[in-house]
């Protein structure tokens, strides 16, 4: 189900971009890149009415569930606090203990936060909005790192997973990237790979 409304979407956005003038594309572009990424992650960031399942949804929840068993402590970062949101509520129907920052985080909050994730043994999870987990964080506690959702630049993925290998981190750090197949996302690995290559390529020179 979710599938079949990605690519009705994706038809949509197709026949849209056709009839827009040149000078209001880009803007409109952007805005239903967003939404095909939004489903793509979770009907329900598009549509808080849906119903339609997220089978990214269902594997997230499993590597969580996963992840509690074996004891580990991960970051999970997405670049929409909405999605964040649909696995915090999943952590409190569960009583499962987290703590979480976003753009609208205070700066004691933001200490808080990272005190108890580093500190307490019995907060398993960090959820970080991509803008939020931009600035000098230190977060050795975990041993996963979990992207939600590729990124149209990879240095800043990058730079999220750089949050758990810090000065003084005792843990191998594993990283999952959870992509939905044949959509947005796919494209979008492919384009960090392109910047990828020309950022190593340029070094070389």
């Amino acid at each position: 189900l979710q599938g079949k409304w990605y690519e009705q979407e994706k038809s949509k956005v197709r026949n849209a971009l056709l009839q827009v003038a040149p000078q209001g594309k880009n803007i409109h572009s952007l805005n239903m890149l967003m939404r095909l990424r939004q489903i793509s992650n979770h009907p329900l960031l598009a549509d808080p009415k849906s119903d339609i399942p997220s089978g990214k949804y269902e594997e997230v929840v499993s590597c969580l569930e996963q992840l509690l068993l074996s004891a580990q402590k991960a970051l999970i970062f997405s670049s929409f606090v909405s999605h964040l949101a649909i696995y915090e509520d999943w952590c409190q129907k569960e009583k499962i203990k987290y703590v979480s920052l976003t753009g609208a985080t205070t700066l004691e909050g933001r200490q808080r936060a990272v005190e108890q994730f580093q500190n307490n043994q019995d907060v398993s999870f960090f959820f970080i909005s991509l803008k939020a987990g931009e600035v000098g964080l230190n977060l050795t506690a975990a041993s996963y790192v979990l992207l939600l959702d590729p990124w149209w630049n990879p240095f800043t993925e990058r730079q999220a997973i750089g949050r758990a290998h810090r000065m003084g981190q005792q843990h191998k750090v594993n990283v999952i990237r959870f992509v939905s197949h044949n959509t947005l996302e796919e494209k979008i690995i492919h384009l960090q790979q392109s910047k990828k290559e020309l950022s190593e390529h340029l070094i070389e020179e």
